[in-house]
Formats: C-alpha cells, sequence, structure tokens
C-alpha cells in the first residue's frame, strides 16, 4: 500500500483573516521558524512584510518595485529575495538601502518578472519567472545555486507558479497558471536537475487557475486556486481532490504552514483588477487568512548561500 492510499482531507476551522490588507498582489508567503512569524509580499506594490502572530505585530519593507518570493538564508542573516530587477541578499535589520545583488537570470528579458518561488532539501532556489502581462509563454524556471550560479530547467510558460516537492523528494510539482495546468517533473536531488514531465492535474476553467502550492508533512498537495476562491488539497499519487477550503476572496494566490506546531494554514489573496462592484462583495480581498488544521506542515528549507 503506497503512503497517499490512506491519506483522508485533514479536519480544519473556518478561515480567520489574520492579517486585514488590500494587497493588490498578496503572495510569497514563507514561514520563518527561527522568528516565529510569517512573510509575505505584495508583489505589485513592492513590499515585503513580516507579521508575528503571538505579538501580532506587522512590519513592511518598501522596494520600489515588484518582489515576489522570499526564502531564508543559512550562511548569512536575512532572506534571498526575488525583484523585477534581479534576486538579492536583503537583511531586515538593515533595510532595502543595504541590498547585496546577487544575480539577474534574465536581465534580456525586461517584459518579464520573477514569481513564485522556494528551497529545495539541497539549499538550491527554485524561482519561476513569468511575463508581466500574462500572455507571452515567456516564463521560466530556474535554478539558483548557493554559490550563486544559475540555470534554466523548464521554459515556454507564461506564468510559472508554486513549485513544490513531493515528500520523497524525487518528484517537482510545477504550474503553468494560464493553462490551468500542474505538471509533475522527475527530480533528481542530487544533480537538481529535472527529467521527464507529466500532466499531473488540469483544473476546469469554473475552478480557476493554479497558483501557489505547498506540501504538508503526510505528503498531501495543497493548491491555491486564482479566480477560485479555495484552496485545494490533493493526494500526491493520483492528484485526487481530498477536500477544499473555501475563502471570501475570490483571487487566492498561495498558501503555506506554519505557526508554532505548524498546524496553520496561512493563505494570502490579492484584489488587482477587481471591480468596485466586485471589492464590494469581496471587502477582505488582499488580505492574509490563517486556516487551523489537524495536518501540519514542513519546515521550510534554507538558501545555503
Amino acid at each position: 500500500m503506497s503512503l497517499s492510499t490512506a491519506l483522508r482531507f485533514p479536519a480544519h476551522e473556518a478561515p480567520e483573516c489574520r492579517v486585514p490588507a488590500e494587497a493588490l498582489l498578496g503572495e510569497g508567503l514563507l514561514w520563518s521558524m527561527a522568528e516565529q512569524a510569517l512573510y509575505w509580499v505584495d508583489i505589485l506594490g513592492g513590499h515585503l512584510h513580516r507579521y508575528q502572530p503571538v505579538t501580532q505585530r506587522s512590519e513592511r519593507w518598501s522596494f520600489g518595485e515588484p518582489i515576489s518570493a522570499v526564502t531564508e538564508r543559512a550562511g548569512g542573516p536575512g532572506l534571498l529575495v526575488a525583484l523585477r530587477s534581479g534576486l538579492a541578499f536583503f537583511d531586515p535589520a538593515l533595510g532595502p538601502e543595504a541590498l547585496q545583488r546577487l544575480c539577474h537570470p534574465e536581465p534580456d528579458l525586461p517584459g518579464n518578472r520573477y514569481n513564485d518561488g522556494k528551497c529545495d532539501r539541497q539549499g538550491r532556489f527554485w524561482v519561476g519567472s513569468m511575463d508581466f502581462d500574462c500572455v507571452a509563454p515567456t516564463g521560466s524556471l530556474y535554478r539558483v545555486d548557493p554559490d550563486g550560479r544559475h540555470s534554466r530547467h523548464a521554459q515556454g510558460i507564461a506564468v510559472v507558479n508554486g513549485p513544490t516537492w513531493t515528500l520523497d523528494g524525487r518528484t517537482l510539482l510545477l504550474n503553468d497558471s494560464v493553462q490551468g495546468c500542474v505538471y509533475a517533473h522527475a527530480f533528481d536531488p542530487d544533480t537538481g536537475t529535472l527529467g521527464e514531465r507529466r500532466l499531473w492535474l488540469r483544473l476546469p476553467a469554473s475552478d480557476g487557475c493554479p497558483d501557489g502550492m505547498c506540501t504538508d508533512a503526510e505528503g498531501r498537495i495543497w493548491i491555491a486556486h486564482w479566480g477560485g476562491g479555495c484552496v485545494s488539497c490533493h493526494d500526491p499519487d493520483s492528484a485526487e481532490e481530498l477536500g477544499r477550503i473555501h475563502l471570501p476572496a475570490r483571487q487566492v494566490s498561495n498558501c503555506t504552514f506554519g505557526g508554532a506546531d505548524l498546524d496553520t494554514l496561512f493563505i494570502s489573496t490579492a484584489r488587482v483588477g477587481l471591480t468596485q462592484e466586485q471589492l464590494a462583495v469581496q471587502a477582505l480581498a488582499g488580505s492574509v487568512f490563517a486556516v487551523r488544521t489537524s495536518a501540519r506542515g514542513q519546515v521550510a528549507s534554507l538558501f545555503r548561500g
């Protein structure tokens, strides 16, 4: 019997608006175990946020350009951040003025920006890029090694989203959001290379587009539905939907587990493109929500640079 045959949809509480906000495009959720804090970004607003649940304290840093993904560093203080102008080290104690530029994998594509990203267990940062207008298939998936070298491992995608791995670390799941597809790539954890690709899941148009996603400690895959107003939970082998959590905002962009016991699912949302009539109904669009569950997440891997 495989691990996933015994998986069930975890019990959960109702979603709670944990960080009321009017983010144009909330994204980039990262739970810091060391700080017991949630990092998240407003991509289009150019802001990085840090929220500490115990004290309910929120902080914000402005970068003057889109910022889309963050990961903590093991080899130095602070974070590795993905800005439109490239990747850089950022120390919250010093502020954006002290950014240390690392690399820019796409200087020849000014119409692109970086999007979702996270580290594998070997401390390599995987970040996707996308056409700013979400139309041209100019996006790619990049691997950034601890020494700053970068390489391209998937391309020809308009909007690259949600990299996550199966529990054994041998399959990388990647979203082609515009096409509504989640692909499973064979993954070699030793070399950090992708192998054969297969279609893992295709969402119907009525369910929105697959956006950010994460893997819990039992191997279940959680997917944010942009335009679908929910987060769905899936069996990692069959992609069968086990259940979903509905949000009071349609543009659900990302999800990650956090909290002291990693049993709280944090969910980001957005308000970009919504009409005044839609905003009147979705008053909390752009906020960060939290859902207590019987599931547990995994500790986020650190960038080893």
